[in-house]
């Protein structure tokens, strides 16, 4: 299996077929050219790889090697002036159907970076709180499409997206053959407008579903092709809450992925236009993650606050894609704020508290969580239980096979190091560095225990 690419660098490096010498080969060259030397070496492209940031000049030699413009260099910053980031299509264009098609035909391509830079996905999130959505009539060319195909097509994605988690491994081209389905009939169809908006919603929630899919085997860019899809569509059917959804879904991608200030702008935008309380809850907590992570305590306690107030207040059911959302879900997402703002000790409580509520279906929930709150004991020096939950969290996540949950616990297990003799600890260093190697055998050992 292919290591996912966890920088621009990287990925603007496999575009070009170089590898880290080989760029730094042609570092040299371009230097050369200017009549001055670089010590570019193999060794500081992977430290550039592994955050940090190259001088004014070594960014000037690469936008040669990389044909990048030397104004995007300054007016971008690094890294999102690199190649290999997209441009989301704009809503109001009349391109849902493209847009849905290229999520689904692009979603192989696994080896891809975060497709969207933070200006892009501010942007694309100010498109969604002005643009009007235009609901025009489906095409009349075509056959007409059957409302029964419909309905059949709509309680099958009801299942299909309501799996529980250990079994969605299994789902993906269920999942993708009915999304295609139901583009082509978008695509070629005769329907009428009622029937239209059905369509939208569907692909919508499919695509939605598909791009948690993604996510969770850290197929980012294949992700957030998909979240924009969902955008597009459920902006055709006039969905505002599901549009906002999935807006902040890849908010909470730029979130996991270590970028909230992105995160932060585009959850204010979707916020204005979303309505149920269930949702508007689960947006400012994403919200307040995103300002916890800024350092910003204040507005990270009164998104919190607000967060914890509309779930009370929600009397109508929730849709579908946030029906999960919860007072388990506020308790460990205030627990993981504190974390951030410095605070360990008060962040287990609450992170315990959500853990006790969370419904057992929800396993791969149950791991990130484990995963919160075996850092919240780290960080206080506990470290045979931090150890104990760690090692739980990673094998449900082996189990129910979220590559994303894994890494989570592996980018973990640096902070069990100093502590190799402690209770516990040698066996999850073990088993971790046995799932790099081996990821098969590993699995099996998950299983079994």
């Amino acid at each position: 299996m292919d290591e996912p690419i966890r920088h621009p660098l990287t990925y603007a490096r496999w575009l070009r077929g170089f590898s880290q010498a080989e760029l730094a080969r042609r570092v040299k060259e371009a230097a050369r050219r200017r009549d001055r030397r670089a010590g570019t070496s193999r060794q500081r492209v992977s430290l550039w790889e592994k955050g940090v940031t190259p001088d004014d000049f070594s960014q000037q030699l690469l936008s040669d090697v990389f044909d990048v413009p030397h104004d995007q260099v300054a007016a971008l910053g690094w890294p999102h002036w690199l190649p290999g980031q997209e441009t989301p299509v704009p809503l109001g264009s009349g391109l849902t159907i493209p847009v849905l098609r290229k999520a689904a035909q692009m979603a192989v391509d696994r080896r891809t970076f975060l497709a969207y830079t933070p200006a892009a996905l501010g942007a694309f999130a100010h498109q969604w709180a002005t643009i009007d959505p235009a609901l025009a009539v489906g095409s009349l060319e075509g056959r007409p499409v059957d409302p029964a195909l419909v309905d059949w097509l709509e309680t099958a994605a009801h299942g299909l997206n309501n799996l529980p988690t250990a079994h969605r491994q299994h789902t993906g081209p269920l999942l993708d053959a009915h999304l295609r389905t139901v583009v082509d009939l978008l695509d070629h169809g005769s329907y009428s407008h009622a029937i239209e908006l059905r369509l939208h919603s569907l692909a919508a929630a499919l695509s939605q579903t598909l791009g948690w899919h993604h996510f969770d085997h850290e197929h980012h860019a294949a992700a957030t092709r998909y979240w924009h899809a969902t955008v597009h569509a459920a902006h055709q059917a006039g969905d505002m809450n599901l549009g906002a959804g999935a807006l902040s879904d890849i908010a909470y991608q730029s979130i996991w992925l270590g970028k909230p200030h992105a995160a932060a702008q585009s959850l204010e935008h979707a916020l204005t236009r979303t309505t149920n309380p269930t949702a508007k809850a689960l947006l400012l907590l994403r919200k307040a993650r995103a300002h916890a992570m800024l350092r910003e305590a204040r507005a990270c306690y009164r998104d919190l606050a607000q967060a914890e107030m509309f779930l009370n207040s929600a009397s109508d059911a929730p849709p579908e894609w946030c029906s999960w959302m919860g007072f388990a879900d506020v308790a460990v997402d205030t627990g993981r704020c504190l974390i951030e703002l410095g605070e360990p000790a008060l962040a287990h409580a609450q992170i315990r508290q959500g853990i006790a509520l969370l419904p057992s279906a929800r396993a791969k929930t149950k791991s990130v969580f484990l995963g919160y709150e075996a850092q919240s004991l780290l960080a206080q020096g506990d470290i045979a239980q931090a150890a104990q939950l760690a090692h739980q969290s990673f094998g449900l996540a082996q189990q129910i096979g979220a590559s994303r949950c894994i890494q989570q616990i592996r980018d973990l297990t640096t902070g069990f190091t100093p502590y190799a003799s402690e209770q516990g600890v040698d066996r999850l260093l073990h088993d971790v560095t046995l799932a790099g190697r081996d990821p098969g055998k590993a699995k099996q050992q998950a299983q079994s225990s």
